[in-house]
């Protein structure tokens, strides 16, 4: 009896504890799935932000390069393609005769990263017909002005896009990023001057 006893006990001890396992078990599993869905939510961002710093880098390294050799550089930012280039030129305008010569870096933007508008400080802008955008830069500075509006469609979810400006200067030499599609200062003509 004594034995029979303990085994009907050692049982249920058995039982709770299978149970307890089970519980356990579903516990840490909800807070696997947790982290996960946080960690791919932050890697999204961190990727939307690793390809504009990566983009703006591109920028300020033009910049930098023609103040410090004296030759001219450009970036090309194809919206259809979705890629920048950054190449020396060292004719007059920039012929396609061999352009592979000239490449220094080329990459695309990422599915979380889109180029949707570049506007430069003259008013060009790209449309439907202009879809690649050229900024020219030597050893005085930029040619023209302006900014690269992208989207970052990591966190599609909510329904809105958050818009960030690369925005790029004539007078100075410092490509920086903005939140938000930021106004554009442009060069004032003779007639709107007070002097």
């Amino acid at each position: 009896m004594r034995k029979r006893h303990y085994e009907q006990r050692h049982s249920r001890i058995g039982a709770f504890t299978f149970a307890e396992l089970l519980v356990v078990l579903v516990v840490i599993s909800l807070f696997v799935l947790m982290a996960q869905i946080h960690l791919f939510g932050v890697l999204r961002e961190n990727t939307f932000k690793a390809q504009v710093q990566e983009f703006v880098a591109t920028m300020q390294m033009a910049v930098n390069a023609a103040a410090e050799t004296g030759r001219r550089y450009e970036v090309t930012i194809d919206l259809d393609e979705q890629s920048y280039t950054l190449r020396e030129y060292t004719l007059p305008e920039l012929q396609a005769e061999n352009p592979e010569e000239e490449i220094i870096l080329q990459n695309n933007f990422a599915e979380s990263c889109r180029v949707v508008q570049v506007l430069f400080d003259d008013l060009t802008q790209t449309d439907e017909q202009y879809r690649v955008a050229n900024f020219r830069v030597g050893p005085v500075g930029w040619q023209s002005g302006g900014k690269i509006v992208l989207l970052d469609i990591s966190d599609g979810s909510k329904g809105e896009w958050q818009p960030y400006s690369v925005v790029v200067g004539r007078l100075n030499r410092i490509v920086r990023l903005e939140k938000g599609d930021v106004q554009l200062l442009r060069p004032k003509t003779k007639n709107e001057l007070p002097f």
